[in-house]
C-alpha cells in the first residue's frame, strides 16, 4: 500500500510512525511533513488546504490511501477532491467536517440526535451574548463558532473576559459549564460501522494545575484508570451511533475519525465538542498503545469495509506525552531557536524545521513532545519526563503535572 499523509505537526508525526510500522505500507509520503517525519517518510511540498494540489499529489505518487491529519484541509474539502480522483481517503467530506468547523452545526446535529450535551446559544451581537451569560452564569463558556486550532474556547469566572472573547470572535456559541474530568474518545468510522480507540485525557491549560490560557494541548495520557468501566460502551450507544445516524439522515455521512470530547459529569458523560480528526497530543499516546496495524484500519474506514475489520489489539501498559512549548506560547511564540537533544526515539516533532546544515530549530508554538510507554502510568510518566529533560530549547516551558493526578488516584467524578 502506498500512503500519502497530509500535514506536518505532532499528530502527523505520530500517524507517520504508526503508518510506517504497518508491514502493508510499502511507501509513505508526507506533505509537507516535518524533520521528525522525514526519518520515516519521503517529504513533498504542498499547501495542505489546497484541494486541487493535494489531489494532484495523490495521483502523482500513486497513493492507495490518503490520510488527512489537520482539520483545516478537511473543512476546505480536500477529502472530497481526493475522492473525486477515485483514491481512498481517511477523512470526512467538507459537509461532514462541519461538525468541527461550526459549533452551531454540531449543536444542531446533537439536538436532532438527542445526544447529551450542554445547553447553548449561538450569539452574534453583544445583546445576545449578555442574555446567554446571564442565563448560564459563571463559569462562563464562550466558543468561537469556527476553527480556532484548539484555542477558540474561553472558560472563565470573569464576565469581562468572556464578553471580550465574544466580541473578538464575532459569532460564538455560549454554553452552560459542564463539571467533571474531561475525556477524549477517538472513533474510527466508515459512516456505518464505528470502532472506538482507547480513551485519553489531555491538558488544555498552559500551566500546572490547569492554570493560564487554553492551548492546543500540553500533554496527554492513556488509558484512564479512573474512567467508569462502561464509559466507552455508553458513549458509543448514546453519542456516536446517534450522531452518525443523524448525519446519514441528512445525506452527509461521516467517514474518518470522529473525535468526541467529553465531560464526565455527575449525570454521566456529556459532549463538550466534536472534532473531525485525530486530536493532538492525544494521538501520540493512543497510537503508542495500538498494536493493530494502523494503515489497514484506516484503509478499511476509507473503503467502507470497517465492519469486516478484526477487533483491535492493544499493548499492555500506559503511555504519556509531554509537550515542550516555545517561549511566549500560546500568546506569541518565539521561533527560530536551536533545539538539541531531540533526535531520538520517543521525541515527536510538532513545530520544528531543519537548516541546510542540519541544525534543528523551533518553528511553532508547540515544538516537540516526549512520548513514552511503560508497564503502568507512573513508569510511562517518568519515562516521558526523562525524554523532555534532555531537550534543550531556549526559553521553552512544559507542564510538570501531566498525568500526576491519575497516578496519585486524585481524579474524581463529581457526585
Amino acid at each position: 500500500m502506498r500512503v500519502l499523509l497530509v500535514g506536518g505537526g505532532g499528530r502527523e508525526h505520530a500517524l507517520a510512525l504508526g503508518l510506517a510500522g504497518d508491514p502493508a505500507v510499502e511507501a509513505l509520503v508526507a506533505a509537507p511533513g516535518n524533520p521528525g517525519i522525514a526519518a520515516v517518510a519521503e517529504l513533498r511540498e504542498v499547501t495542505p488546504t489546497d484541494p486541487a494540489a493535494v489531489a494532484a499529489l495523490a495521483v502523482e505518487v500513486a497513493a492507495d490511501l490518503v490520510v488527512i491529519g489537520p482539520e483545516a484541509p478537511l473543512v476546505a474539502g480536500v477529502a472530497d477532491a481526493v475522492r473525486a480522483k477515485g483514491i481512498a481517503v481517511f477523512g470526512p467530506s467538507a459537509e461532514a467536517a462541519r461538525l468541527e468547523g461550526s459549533k452551531t452545526f454540531a449543536k444542531d446535529v446533537m439536538t436532532a440526535a438527542a445526544v447529551p450535551t450542554a445547553r447553548a446559544y449561538t450569539c452574534e451581537d453583544a445583546a445576545a451574548v449578555g442574555r446567554a451569560l446571564d442565563e448560564f452564569g459563571a463559569p462562563y463558556v464562550v466558543k468561537d463558532d469556527g476553527l480556532a486550532a484548539g484555542k477558540g474556547v474561553v472558560v472563565t469566572d470573569d464576565r469581562a473576559v468572556a464578553e471580550r472573547h465574544a466580541a473578538e470572535c464575532g459569532r460564538v456559541v455560549i454554553e452552560e459549564y459542564l463539571s467533571g474530568p474531561e475525556v477524549s474518545l477517538f472513533v474510527v468510522t466508515d459512516g456505518e460501522a464505528a470502532v472506538p480507540l482507547l480513551p485519553a485525557q489531555d491538558f488544555k491549560r498552559v500551566g500546572d494545575g490547569d492554570t493560564g490560557p487554553n492551548t492546543g494541548g500540553m500533554g496527554a495520557y492513556a488509558p484512564l484508570p479512573w474512567a467508569p468501566p462502561n464509559l466507552v460502551d455508553d458513549v458509543m450507544r448514546d453519542v456516536v451511533h446517534p450522531t452518525l445516524a443523524e448525519l446519514r439522515r441528512r445525506g452527509t455521512p461521516f467517514a474518518g475519525l470522529l473525535y468526541v470530547g467529553l465531560a464526565i459529569t455527575p449525570s454521566g458523560p456529556r459532549v463538550i465538542e466534536f472534532n473531525a480528526r485525530f486530536g493532538d497530543p492525544e494521538t501520540q499516546v493512543v497510537l503508542a498503545l495500538l498494536e493493530t496495524p494502523l494503515a489497514g484500519l484506516l484503509h478499511a474506514a476509507a473503503t467502507g469495509t470497517l465492519g469486516a475489520h478484526p477487533p483491535l489489539r492493544w499493548r499492555d501498559g500506559a503511555a504519556v506525552t509531554v509537550v515542550v512549548a516555545a517561549d511566549g506560547y500560546p500568546a506569541g511564540p518565539r521561533t527560530g531557536d536551536v533545539i538539541t537533544g531531540a533526535d531520538r526515539a520517543g521525541i515527536i516533532h510538532a513545530g520544528t524545521r531543519r537548516d541546510a546544515d542540519g541544525t534543528l530549530r523551533s518553528a511553532g508554538g508547540r515544538v516537540i513532545c516526549g512520548t513514552a510507554t511503560g508497564p503502568d502510568l507512573a513508569a510511562a510518566r517518568d519515562a516521558a519526563y526523562a525524554l523532555v529533560r534532555d531537550v534543550e530549547l531556549a526559553g521553552s516551558h512544559h507542564r510538570t503535572d501531566i498525568a500526576a493526578a491519575a497516578v496519585d488516584g486524585r481524579v474524581t467524578i463529581p457526585g
